[in-house]
């Protein structure tokens, strides 16, 4: 029945902040951006990914599903972990580890936060399982 992910949705506190971040370091775009009277929700997509979308919400009025709903991270496929590490520490970004785990399936990963605090995750897949 699942056809595939649609888009991931995080809270932020910034919405500036947060589209600067996803546009800059990982080539996101914004497709779409509004607002109603309780919230604030830009749509972000990729080329390299037209049918996955990142959805940036900020509540302008509090929400209770802000407290109850929970994106444990949020992941990007890299080709050579070590080098992703290298080019994103250079703008500036800390990983919360030295060097990356290996996954139960062999990929590495290695996480870090973006603007928010929201947990973020590089993972070179094993090809060897793919």
């Amino acid at each position: 029945m699942i056809k595939k992910v649609e888009h991931v949705a995080l809270i932020v506190h910034d919405m500036n902040q947060s589209i600067d971040f996803y546009t800059t370091f990982f080539g996101f775009k914004v497709r779409t951006r509004g607002e109603s009277k309780i919230r604030e929700i830009c749509f972000l997509s990729q080329e390299n990914q037209p049918g996955f979308e990142i959805e940036l919400i900020r509540d302008l009025v509090p929400q209770e599903y802000a407290e109850k709903g929970i994106v444990n991270h949020l992941a990007f496929t890299v080709e050579s972990i070590e080098t992703a590490m290298v080019y994103y520490k250079k703008k500036g970004i800390s990983f919360l580890s030295e060097t990356p785990n290996i996954a139960i399936d062999g990929a590495k990963t290695i996480f870090f936060s973006g603007p928010n605090q929201e947990l973020l995750q590089l993972v070179e897949p094993n090809l060897k399982n793919k």
